[in-house]
C-alpha cells in the first residue's frame, strides 16, 4: 500500500473539511490545471488586438466617478496591497480557527495560483491596448497584459474563500458578493483599458481552472509532509 492519491473519491476525515476537505479526484484537478495553463497560454499568442475596438468602447466610460471607482480599484489590489490583504486575512484565519492549516491553505493556495501568471505574461509577451488610440488613456504599465494578474489574484482569492467557508452559514454570501468581486475587476480593469478584455476572460479562466489543481498539490500532497502542518497539529 501506498499513501498516493488515487483517481476515487475519497472521504474526509474529522480535521478536513473547508478548504482542507481532500479533493475526490485529485489527479484530473492536477491534470486539468496543468493543461489549462498551456491551453491559455498558447491563446494568448493569437490574441494580438482582436478586442481593441472592445477596449476602446470600455474606456469611453471612463469618467467621473466611474473612472474613479475603477482606477481605485485598480491601485486596491496591485500586488503590494493585495499581498497584504491576503497576509491579513491569513493573520485572521489563524486567529479564529486557532490553526495554521488552513490559513496557509487559504494563503499558499490563492499565492500558487496567482504567481505563474505572472510567468505565462512574459512569455506571451502580449501588449496592454495602445493608449494613442484610447479616449481616457491609463498611465502606460510597464509590463505586458496577458493574463490580468488583478484578475487572476481576485478570482483565487474568492475561490479560496468559497472553499473556506463551505461548511458554515457564510458560504452563500462568500459566493455571491465573491462573483461580484470578479466582475467589478473585470469590468474595473476592461474600462481603466490597463488589460484588455480577453485579459481579464482568460485570467478568471485561469484561476477556475488552476486553483483547483493547486489546492490538490499544496493542502492535500505537501502540506501533510511538513511537520507542523500535518493533520492535528
Amino acid at each position: 500500500m501506498t499513501d498516493a492519491p488515487q483517481l476515487r473519491p475519497r472521504r474526509p476525515g474529522p480535521d478536513a473539511d473547508g478548504i482542507l476537505e481532500p479533493s475526490p479526484y485529485p489527479l484530473v484537478s492536477v491534470a486539468i490545471a496543468v493543461i489549462a495553463v498551456v491551453v491559455i497560454t498558447l491563446v494568448g499568442f493569437a490574441l494580438g488586438t482582436v478586442d481593441l475596438g472592445l477596449s476602446k468602447a470600455l474606456n469611453a466610460l471612463h469618467t467621473g466617478a466611474v473612472g474613479a471607482f475603477t482606477t481605485a480599484v485598480y491601485h486596491v489590489i496591485s500586488p503590494a496591497p493585495a499581498i497584504g490583504i491576503t497576509v491579513v486575512v491569513v493573520a485572521v484565519i489563524w486567529w479564529r480557527t486557532r490553526s495554521l492549516r488552513p490559513a496557509l491553505a487559504f494563503g499558499g493556495t490563492i499565492a500558487v495560483t496567482w504567481v505563474p501568471s505572472a510567468v505565462v505574461k512574459e512569455i506571451v509577451h502580449r501588449a496592454r491596448p495602445d493608449v494613442a488610440v484610447l479616449p481616457h488613456p491609463f498611465p502606460v504599465q510597464p509590463d505586458p497584459g496577458y493574463p490580468s494578474g488583478h484578475t487572476v489574484y481576485i478570482t483565487a482569492f474568492v475561490i479560496a474563500l468559497i472553499w473556506l467557508l463551505r461548511e458554515t452559514r457564510w458560504h452563500r454570501l462568500a459566493l455571491t458578493l465573491g462573483v461580484v468581486a470578479i466582475v467589478v475587476v473585470f469590468f474595473s480593469v476592461s474600462i481603466d483599458a490597463v488589460h484588455y478584455p480577453t485579459d481579464a476572460a482568460a485570467s478568471i479562466l485561469w484561476a477556475l481552472a488552476v486553483a483547483p489543481g493547486v489546492r490538490v498539490v499544496w493542502v492535500d500532497w505537501l502540506m501533510p509532509r511538513i511537520p507542523f502542518l500535518r493533520p492535528g497539529r
